[in-house]
């Protein structure tokens, strides 16, 4: 049986650039950066989890998709926090994009989105404690 999610993959145009954003912007930490046939084998990761993002150079199909609107689909990850409004200033900052946005309440907890340098957004989210 399946058992574990290993890799979940990001669509960038420039794996440097993106690689910047998500180790010093958001803080994840570089994995594996191998340059194989097939290209840049790039991943990060949340510093003690298994999960791995591969940063994967495709200039046609990086960014969020533009038929879509603002908030009519979801970014391609979702990150929890522990703090997030505290986490939103340390991010802020160190120069992540949130459109200005500020964190707001939902019956989950609370929510805000980032934006990386190609569009994708990416969702930062504290879950309610019961």
């Amino acid at each position: 049986m399946l058992s574990n999610i290993m890799y979940v993959t990001v669509y960038v145009t420039d794996q440097e650039r993106a690689l910047g954003f998500y180790t010093e912007g958001l803080g994840l930490e570089k994995r594996i950066d191998f340059s194989g046939p097939d290209g840049r084998f790039l991943t990060l990761g949340v510093a003690d989890s298994p999960v791995e993002i591969i940063l994967w150079s495709h200039a046609a199909a990086a960014g969020q998709p533009a038929e879509v609107g603002e908030l009519a689909a979801p970014g391609p990850l979702i990150l929890e926090s522990d703090d997030l409004r505290k986490d939103f200033e340390v991010l802020r900052e160190r120069g992540v994009d949130f459109g200005g946005a500020e964190p707001e309440e939902y019956p989950f907890g609370v929510r805000v989105e980032a934006v990386d340098p190609d569009g994708n957004r990416i969702s930062l989210r504290q879950q309610r404690k019961p």
